[in-house]
């Protein structure tokens, strides 16, 4: 390593940046210098003073005695000691302090899946001989390694990884206009990567897709319309609970084993019910007619569609979650019917009616939680209304504390009646005991539907609960520390505070979600291979 400064002239003056350096060599045999430590500016004065840092106080002098920090250039005043440590800077290496095991996994996996073919061939190479499939599997194996903004890709991670010695690049993988502009070159290839993938997996593993996840997450944008004509970013339902902001809506079909077979960017006012039947259509033209079954949540399917599903040949079989207002209409049908053990801690109920089986189910383990869940919260509401009924305040200040007492425990607050005066600043509060009850009877149980009459009730709950694997594909996707957020979905809170906000591209926040979950797939399969 050496030192190397940079002179710019500035006001008719020269500004010296020194930095610490190191030589690397590259693809082609070329070396370039790699910044290890950025010094700052340093003028004249002050660069004679830091190569003198070093005060040493002798037991027989009276003061200290400065001594050179590098011997090479200034050797006077060295003293015999041992304890002393003389910094040779030309003679320090630093010696692979790069990531290694991991990328090189990566990139197994981004062979042995022939991504490096499949993008050769589409991507290939600019006028200005930039590998583009070369950026795009930097951005893969980043967002497989260490999800986070391009911007930290750029500054950070792309120097702490092994990603030059393994591709046999420099640093102009990473630039960080390169990596912006990397998604808007893979949406034409969009169905192409699918079918790839799609192919792959089946070669490699011998899979079938009988099972379907389908799920829909939001992710909100902090700026400010208006946008250009087509842009998704649209005012609607916020599953952030951030009304004040536009958002995107992603819905995403995936395997259990985590393969995603297809996924859509759609504008932020799209309602969930409306998308089903398109992604039933596509998945049915692209794959061909098969059985399979699809799990969804209770607020993806309308009835009409259910329907068609059921009338279709042949029937695309389903199973989805029940709102509770069906549950209230089949509880007394339901509680003629004997509890059945679907699996340790797990007992259902089934009822067939009208060419459909309702699987009530109950686990054990989800009513003690749901149950403490509830008497904390109630618990929680109960002293506050008591602490409120003590105060002297004014009926406005009133209603507007009861209501942030509302917002802290909404479950708790069904379950307590308030009535409060209408000409003076008092209410009165008691328990709600019938809405308790059944508020009991239903904590740790769900309702499903399905049109799979012929299956085990044990199956059919092992089916549902795979849902949660979208949900945590969506997590991981989504959910980075405040400082890792740049360009990447958070969960419930925000989806960028980078440049890529107030850029116009509509799908490309989800990119590269394919081949990310792909990898996350095939680690998985590979640790357990």
């Amino acid at each position: 390593m050496f030192l190397r400064f940079k002179i710019r002239r500035k006001d008719g003056k020269e500004h010296r940046y020194w930095s610490v350096v190191e030589n690397t060599r590259v693809a082609g045999g070329r070396v370039v210098q790699r910044p290890v430590l950025y010094l700052g500016e340093i003028n004249d004065t002050q660069n004679l003073a830091w190569r003198k840092s070093i005060e040493v106080l002798d037991a027989g002098a009276a003061g200290p005695r400065t001594l050179s920090l590098f011997p090479e250039d200034r050797c006077d005043g060295l003293l015999p000691d041992a304890s002393i440590v003389r910094l040779k800077l030309s003679e320090l290496r630093l010696r692979r302090p790069r990531q290694w095991g991991a990328c090189w996994l990566a990139l197994m996996l981004w062979r042995e899946l022939q991504l490096d073919l499949f993008w050769a061939k589409r991507l290939g190479v600019s006028r200005k001989g930039t590998r583009w499939d070369q950026v795009l599997f930097v951005l893969v194996a980043y967002r497989l390694l260490a999800p986070g903004s391009e911007w930290r890709l750029h500054r950070e991670w792309f120097a702490r990884s092994a990603m030059m010695d393994l591709l046999g690049a420099g640093s102009e993988l990473a630039e960080i206009h390169k990596l912006y502009r990397c998604h808007d070159r893979l949406l034409t290839h969009k169905q192409a990567v699918f079918d790839h993938l799609v192919g792959r997996w089946r070669d490699l593993f011998n899979v079938s897709f009988d099972v379907l996840l389908y799920d829909l997450t939001s992710t909100y944008f902090e700026a400010d319309p208006p946008f250009p004509e087509g842009d998704k970013r649209r005012y609607g339902y916020s599953r952030d609970h951030r009304p004040d902001c536009v958002q995107i809506v992603i819905a995403l079909v995936v395997t259990p084993e985590g393969l995603p077979l297809a996924y859509e960017v759609l504008p932020g006012n799209t309602s969930d019910k409306t998308t089903l039947r398109g992604f039933l259509e596509r998945i049915e033209r692209q794959y061909g007619k098969a059985r399979r079954v699809w799990l969804m949540d209770r607020g993806v399917p309308t009835e009409e569609v259910l329907a068609e599903m059921r009338a279709a040949d042949p029937p695309v079989h389903y199973l989805v979650g029940t709102p509770k207002g069906r549950l209230t209409r089949l509880e007394k049908h339901l509680i003629a019917k004997p509890w059945q053990e679907a699996r340790p801690g797990v007992q259902v109920k089934l009822l067939q009616q009208e060419g459909e089986l309702y699987v009530f189910a109950q686990s054990i383990d989800r009513v003690a939680k749901e149950r403490a869940m509830r008497r904390r919260q109630l618990k929680r509401l109960w002293a506050r209304l008591k602490q409120l009924s003590t105060m002297e305040l004014t009926r406005e200040e009133l209603l507007m504390k009861l209501g942030a007492a509302r917002d802290q425990s909404r479950k708790a607050w069904r379950l307590v009646v308030i009535e409060v005066a209408v000409d003076s600043p008092t209410f009165s509060y008691r328990l709600d005991r019938k809405k308790l009850r059944q508020a009991r009877r239903r904590e740790g149980r769900y309702l499903l539907r399905t049109n799979l009459v012929e299956e085990d009730p044990a199956k059919l709950w092992s089916h549902y609960l795979l849902l949660v694997a979208v949900e945590e594909a969506f997590k991981n996707l989504k959910s980075l520390p405040p400082r890792r957020r740049g360009a990447t979905l958070r969960s419930g809170r925000s989806f960028t505070r980078s440049r890529r906000a107030s850029r116009p591209t509509s799908s490309s926040p989800s990119w590269p979600i394919a081949c990310t979950s792909l990898l996350r797939g095939g680690c998985a399969l590979w640790h357990r291979g």
